[in-house]
């Protein structure tokens, strides 16, 4: 039984396994995570059509969806990525599904919400942080560095504005990952608290708990609003990867 609105977010073994004295138990967030992987690997096969093998011509409600979350993706590259923006396709769809994923699927009750967890929001921002910076000294070498030096700024200036840029840059993926896990549990946190509430009231023998109604009609919208924060936290995720991928690519 869950006595606190933050107890849902603690990293739980689901089955115990200890191998030379190192801990690799099955945990709810490993399971969560190999949940999320599978609804991404289902999505190919639930739109295609199972006799030929191959997507539907005409497609159907699913497809339909499924082909607007890759559109909302592919514009997204177009828009901001002026170079080069095809190759990065692949990776950021997989990218933005499988935030989605987890988002929509901490929503199912008694589940876990892995993105509400730091330290796995802050491991795929730095994987993102670290690819970006190698990817910005293959394709430029030792002129990357430019990228922390203002074009036109005098050598007092950039005494300043050097240490500056390279904080901001570094804060990237710490600014990344905290915005993902902060919205998500704050939203998770309030939604407990309304439920406990509406369950006290719920017990409550007499007419008082017609009130009920007010904090289950509170609960229904603030499950819609969680539904749209799991799509724009993924979108936004994915806006930021973008921004950062450019930075790295043209050195603005």
């Amino acid at each position: 039984m869950v006595f606190s609105p933050l107890d849902q977010f603690k990293i739980a073994p689901l089955i115990s396994i200890v191998l030379i004295g190192i801990d690799m138990s099955l945990t709810n967030l490993l399971l969560a995570s190999f949940l999320a992987v599978f609804v991404i690997y289902s999505y190919v096969f639930i739109i295609k059509d199972i006799n030929t093998n191959s997507f539907f011509i005409i497609p159907k409600s699913w497809q339909s969806l499924v082909e607007k979350l890759y559109a909302l993706v592919i514009q997204l590259l177009s828009d901001i990525i002026t170079t080069g923006s095809e190759k990065y396709l692949p990776f950021l769809i997989v990218l933005f599904m499988f935030i989605l994923s987890n988002n929509l699927i901490g929503l199912i009750p008694h589940s876990f919400t892995t993105t509400s967890y730091f330290t796995f929001t802050f491991f795929m921002s730095f994987t993102v942080f670290i690819g970006m910076t190698i990817i910005g000294f293959q394709k430029h070498g030792l002129e990357f560095f430019s990228l922390f030096l203002p074009a036109n700024t005098t050598f007092f200036l950039a005494l300043i504005l050097v240490p500056i840029e390279l904080i901001s840059y570094i804060a990237k993926p710490i600014s990344l990952g905290t915005r993902l896990f902060i919205n998500l549990m704050a939203g998770h946190t309030l939604l407990k608290v309304i439920v406990g509430f509406s369950w006290n009231i719920l017990l409550v023998e007499n007419l008082t708990a017609i009130v009920f109604v007010i904090p289950l009609l509170i609960l229904v919208l603030l499950t819609g609003l969680e539904l749209a924060v799991a799509l724009i936290q993924a979108y936004v995720f994915v806006t930021l990867t973008c921004i950062y991928l450019n930075d790295c690519e043209a050195l603005h």
